[in-house]
């Protein structure tokens, strides 16, 4: 395990057990933990964890709420990398209606959830010309 690896292991497990299992930070810890797994190509491993977090986030915020869109950002981003590109879609589709309206056009994670979404699309596009 890289020094990384670890930091965002004891900060996930420090988060659960000082806030609880369904805090917030809780949340934030595993999404970020997901996020290492995605980056590392660790796909069985990051699934459960991003699914936990937005479980977390959904209870906790409202829907639209940009945390919430991280989550349902990073498992699009998932679903992709595996191919389940129907699933992708869908949350693509619904991570980029929220941050824009809570954090405006020009954010950052609004900017990237729309760059990466328009990218995916023309994969998908890319692919149905080469399979005609």
């Amino acid at each position: 395990m890289n020094k990384r690896s670890h930091c965002v292991s004891e900060r996930s497990s420090s988060a659960s057990n000082n806030h609880g299992a369904k805090h917030p930070y809780t949340a934030e810890s595993l999404n970020e933990r997901a996020l290492l797994y995605l980056e590392q190509g660790k796909y069985e491993q990051a699934e459960p964890l991003f699914q936990r977090a937005l479980s977390i986030f959904e209870a906790a915020f409202r829907i639209e709420h940009p945390r919430t869109a991280e989550s349902v950002y990073g498992l699009a981003k998932l679903y992709q990398r595996q191919g389940k590109y129907e699933q992708a879609k869908a949350l693509y589709q619904r991570a980029s209606r929220y941050p824009g309206t809570a954090l405006g056009a020009t954010h950052i994670l609004t900017q990237n959830i729309r760059k990466d979404y328009a990218a995916f699309l023309r994969h998908i596009e890319r692919e149905c010309r080469l399979l005609r």
